[in-house]
């Protein structure tokens, strides 16, 4: 019974878990915020190369 306490109470402070699905959100939320600015850069270079073919 001793031992399952003492199980317990590591699986209690051991952290290193958390960190984990802390730091898949955060590398989720720069995927997605790199992804959207190649979109956004995208559709800027595909207007600006339209309107300079439309000048020549």
């Amino acid at each position: 019974m001793k031992k399952l306490m003492t199980m317990t109470r590591q699986f209690r402070d051991d952290e290193n878990g958390a960190a984990m699905v802390e730091y898949t959100v955060l590398l989720g939320i720069i995927t997605a915020a790199t992804i959207a600015m190649i979109i956004l850069v995208g559709t800027w270079v595909t207007g600006q190369w339209t309107y300079l073919e439309g000048q020549l």
